[in-house]
């Protein structure tokens, strides 16, 4: 059953038992995006890492030293705590 058919279905339901109509698939669907944005800075304001920027500055340093370059990093893993 596609999403659509899933709305209406619930729709009509929802028509049938006098209540309120479910909100239309994909309507907040950039609400949950912003939502979903702001937990990870909040997370990263926690963890004392910096709020903004992570993403660009993590790509950065892949394209420096990772793959997109052409050149194979090694790596030495992090001693455990």
């Amino acid at each position: 059953m596609s999403v659509t058919q899933q709305y209406l279905l619930d729709t009509y339901r929802a028509a049938q038992h006098s209540a309120p109509t479910p909100p239309a698939p994909g309507r907040d669907d950039w609400q949950a995006v912003r939502e979903v944005r702001e937990y990870g800075r909040f997370r990263a304001v926690v963890a004392e890492r910096p709020a903004r920027g992570r993403l660009r500055a993590a790509l950065a340093r892949f394209a420096r030293g990772g793959r997109l370059s052409g050149g194979a990093v090694a790596r030495t893993p992090r001693p455990l705590p």
